[in-house]
């Protein structure tokens, strides 16, 4: 096939794909089977391998995402993402229409729109293309993800039609639809993991994932709610929703309008009863002006705009009785209180237990045993106490009192000035800390040890096989074939994924040694400053809090970690079975000082490089890359295509523009 003729073909197969993409992930009307689908994915993903100056970073083949680990730059919103006032009464509502009312008059309507229980996202196009997906983060500045938001089906990456503004954002909710939710929840169950507490906290989760081809695994889904920029099609909100539909957006069917409170109290108790038949979860209703003259002439507040406010519906509860309270112990020691209840049935599920929390709450609700207790589910998987109901106390029971002592190794517990928990400070020689470091250290994320569930691990250490995670690499197949619901298929998958460990980097290493308050990205910066484990081991603390993102509680744990000598020596056997503790000498080719306190911005496309392979360089060489161009932006690195907005503030602040090959100059 000559160029020409792979060019038409991966065009059409582009655009075939996103029609696709549109009919079944926004108009769930799909005109073709998976297997149809997935021929012609292939079809593409094969051309643009063996054609690779046709490369677009927009094409459909994306969506898979890459096993690029990233950090996330900073990008500063271009219209503050502001939060919605709540409100949980219809008085409040009242009081709300009669402020709008003072200020506009009577000639106004409103819009009311579901609240999508997910995570809030905003969506900038740039002549059709989408160029930035950020986080809410504080409202002023979010986290750019937007390597990761490509990976949602449901979002266009190149829109449809010819009609929506040059530059323009667009912003909704991304959540977790409730059945994908539990097969997620159950998947983690099964390979040892913890449970997400909620579809909005897996939500959120998924979307700071460091990995984009782990992130377009999960099925994230996203409503969009809001057009923000210049020259909007419509001077209303509604109608400019509905043009959105056009460009390929998902805009949720559930929206309208209503003359008067009635009708919006109408739409908010019809909602209640029916939020139960929905495939994903909402906590309430949107009240929204229609009109955008009439929305800035109310304007906001420093937090809230005051044309919007959220209704929100209480969560569901159920009376039943207290049993009992036990308490577990984390990896970290930390003990968390669990009440046992008597089977009660709440948000379509049989519950048992719920969350206390830790003594503070307790004490707070003034909980005695047998009490009747209110319990709350909401969107939580692990239902919790909300409160007591006096009236039907036992006046003989007496209150709780939170124990002293380990449940499991009856250490005298402590608890740290500023925190909530107690801690069991037996780290050695209590059975739940050591089997959770060991769990924590051959997760998916650290070292990634296949076979090895919370059951084997629990089993091994009571075998007396397992008393740190050292210990795995010593593991021998005579050892594992006797053992219970084992054998030697099981023996050879778990020996072969521990020697595959081996070749872990040393970022992920440490983060694998549950270092307290060492999670992934302050193992990434660890590992960026200090190229091995003795470099690190040896830092003072005046040396690690002069590190960005490394404080002073961060730095005491590092030394208190590496002053014990049962650490030191299991980490001296880990280095011996081959772990890797430093970081690998390809790497250290690449890296020198040469950018070292300059801040670049990337925009557009490049002719020898992808901009995630200039970004990696720009880190390498001690460089910074940030999402947005500010007063701290040493240099923009243009390609074609840049976005003119960048290249007016760059002019506008005196920044210097450069193409890929003045970058690359740099570098030599």
């Amino acid at each position: 096939m000559d160029k020409q003729t792979a060019r038409k073909k991966i065009e059409k197969l582009r655009e075939e794909l996103e029609k696709h993409n549109y009919r079944y992930y926004v108009l769930s009307d799909p005109a073709i089977s998976d297997f149809e689908y997935d021929l012609m994915m292939n079809d593409l993903i094969e051309l643009e391998k063996r054609f690779p100056e046709f490369y677009s970073e927009y094409s459909p083949s994306q969506r898979v995402g890459d096993d690029t680990n990233r950090e996330f730059n900073q990008v500063e919103h271009r219209f503050p993402m502001l939060s919605l006032g709540n409100t949980y009464s219809l008085e409040e509502l009242k009081e709300f229409d009669s402020r709008i009312r003072k200020t506009i008059g009577e000639n106004f309507e409103y819009i009311c729109e579901l609240k999508f229980d997910g995570t809030a996202i905003g969506l900038r196009y740039l002549n059709g293309i989408l160029t930035h997906a950020v986080t809410r983060g504080d409202g002023i500045r979010g986290d750019d993800v937007t390597a990761n938001v490509r990976t949602i089906r449901s979002i266009p990456m190149v829109l449809r039609g010819s009609e929506y503004p040059v530059d323009f954002e667009i912003r909704g909710e991304i959540f977790f639809p409730g059945e994908d939710f539990r097969k997620l929840n159950q998947e983690r169950q099964e390979s040892g993991e913890s449970l997400f507490a909620n579809p909005r906290n897996a939500a959120a989760g998924t979307l700071k994932m460091q990995n984009s081809s782990m992130v377009a695994k999960r099925p994230l889904d996203c409503y969009l709610y809001v057009l923000l920029g210049e020259k909007l099609p419509y001077p209303n909100h509604y109608d400019n929703l509905k043009k959105a539909i056009d460009w390929g957006f998902k805009i949720s069917p559930h929206m309208e309008k209503c003359r008067d409170l009635d009708e919006v109290f109408h739409f908010i108790n019809s909602w209640e009863k029916e939020r139960k038949s929905l495939s994903f979860n909402i906590d309430g209703v949107v009240v929204k002006i229609n009109s955008l003259q009439q929305q800035k002439q109310l304007g906001s507040t420093a937090k809230s705009p005051r044309w919007a406010i959220s209704y929100k519906y209480k969560a569901e509860q159920a009376e039943t009785q207290l049993l009992s309270i036990e308490y577990q112990v984390g990896r970290t020691g930390s003990i968390t209180p669990v009440a046992n209840l008597r089977p009660v049935y709440l948000a379509g599920t049989m519950v048992k237990r719920a969350s206390l929390h830790n003594e503070d709450q307790i004490k707070l609700m003034d909980l005695h045993v047998n009490d009747m207790v209110y319990v709350e589910k909401g969107g939580e998987i692990i239902p919790k106490i909300v409160g007591v109901n006096k009236k039907e106390r036992d006046p003989s029971n007496p209150p709780v009192e939170f124990i002293s002592e380990c449940p499991e190794c009856k250490t005298p517990l402590v608890r740290f000035e500023g925190e909530a928990n107690h801690y069991c400070p037996n780290e050695k020689g209590c059975p739940p800390q050591i089997k959770g470091r060991i769990e924590h250290f051959i997760s998916r994320r650290a070292m990634d040890i296949d076979g090895l569930g919370e059951e084997t691990i629990d089993l091994l250490f009571r075998e007396g096989y397992l008393t740190d995670a050292s210990d795995l690499y010593t593991l021998k197949k005579p050892q594992l074939v006797p053992l219970e619901r084992l054998g030697e298929k099981s023996a050879d998958r778990i020996l072969s994924s521990i020697k595959n460990s081996k070749t872990i980097p040393f970022h992920r290493v440490l983060y694998a040694l549950g270092i307290r308050y060492v999670g992934e990205t302050v193992a990434r910066t660890l590992a960026k400053n200090y190229t091995s484990i003795g470099d690190l081991m040896k830092a003072d603390h005046s040396e690690l809090v002069e590190i960005n993102e490394i404080g002073e509680r961060i730095a005491e744990s590092l030394i208190l970690y590496f002053s014990d000598p049962a650490n030191k020596e299991m980490i001296d056997r880990l280095k011996n079975e081959g772990v890797q503790f430093q970081v690998d000498p390809s790497e250290l080719v690449k890296r020198s000082d040469r950018l070292s306190g300059l801040t670049f911005v990337i925009s557009g496309t490049f002719v020898q490089h992808s901009r995630d392979e200039l970004k990696s360089m720009i880190e390498h060489h001690g460089g910074r890359n940030a999402g947005s161009v500010s007063g701290k932006t040493s240099f923009l690195l243009a390609g074609e295509n840049t976005g003119p907005a960048k290249l007016q503030k760059a002019r506008k602040l005196n920044i210097p523009i450069i193409d890929e090959k003045d970058f690359l100059a740099m570098l030599t």
